[in-house]
């Protein structure tokens, strides 16, 4: 006997099966809709294969060897696992769920995203566990093929192209203050806008500078900013007991009476938000019913 499957037909192990537990070979056939040559010449490669006779002619049909008495159980149990291992996968059934996802996502994408979605996800799932991560959105395609993230939420211009992506919403940037703010009764001239104390979004921290002030440099003017934070979460609080303003985007501030919103004298391109994941969790029935659940909320 060959002390490796190199060169076997697994289907060849099919036959022994059935061959043990018919004891005959036509009826073996029948069980496994082939011909009876078929079978016997299975048998014989079986023989070959194994360097035993396995089954001899007796009084009522075939009598296994010692061999093949060893050889049913674990054969069983073989063929069993093998059909196990590649059968489709089972229906996915969110009230049974139990992962948890790993979804890297800055402030503004909880808020305007996963927030909305949180209620329903929580109903529909209530096994099911997130935990939000944030991560570089240069590392962003490293943490993807480690493993260490399943989904994620980038600007378009942010994406990695190695990641499948579905795309949000369309996102434009508005000019925001506190409600009774004296210099946004009306929408400011570009000129008043300059003059205003501004407030900035840095989420690598510290800086001071972004879209608005590179559109305005190519006007050969400039702003006034004087606070830069690393996180969208904190800025309305900090408009709201201030004399500052800031560009931001507009699903973040809309329905909040204590702000004052006006499109802002100057265009400033916004962006796509998209939702990213793996490929290795294209197919996955529950990856995609967590995706088309978060889609479907937004």
């Amino acid at each position: 006997m060959r002390n490796t499957l190199q060169g076997l037909d697994l289907n060849l192990l099919r036959t022994l099966d059935a061959l043990l537990v018919e004891h005959n070979v036509t009826r073996a056939a029948q069980r496994l809709h082939l011909a009876q040559p078929t079978i016997s010449a299975q048998l014989a490669r079986l023989r070959d294969f194994f360097d035993d006779p396995l089954l001899l002619p007796g009084p009522r049909g075939m009598r296994p060897t010692a061999r093949a008495d060893a050889l049913r159980e674990p054969l069983r149990q073989a063929l069993a696992a093998l059909a196990q291992a590649v059968a489709p996968a089972p229906p996915f059934t969110p009230a049974l769920a139990r992962q948890t996802w790993r979804v890297a996502a800055f402030d503004y994408g909880v808020l305007t995203v996963l927030g909305p979605a949180l209620a329903t996800l929580r109903a529909a799932a209530p096994g099911m566990r997130l935990a939000v991560v944030q991560r570089p959105p240069g590392q962003m395609a490293t943490s993807a093929a480690q493993d260490e993230i399943d989904l994620a939420f980038l600007t378009d211009t942010e994406a990695p192209p190695t990641l499948r992506w579905r795309r949000m919403f369309t996102e434009r940037y508005v000019l925001v203050g506190r409600a009774g703010h004296p210099g946004l009764k009306r929408r400011p001239t570009l000129a008043q806008f300059c003059k205003l104390d501004h407030a900035i979004v840095s989420p690598d921290g510290g800086g001071f500078e972004g879209a608005t002030d590179r559109a305005l440099a190519a006007r050969g003017m400039a702003r006034r900013v004087v606070l830069s934070v690393p996180q969208f979460l904190a800025m309305p609080a900090l408009l709201e007991s201030t004399d500052l303003v800031a560009m931001l985007p507009s699903r973040l501030v809309q329905a909040n009476p204590a702000l004052r919103v006006v499109a802002p004298p100057i265009d400033i391109p916004g962006f796509d938000l998209l939702m990213l994941w793996p490929e290795r969790v294209h197919r996955d029935p529950a990856h995609q019913w967590l995706r088309a659940h978060i889609a479907g909320a937004g």
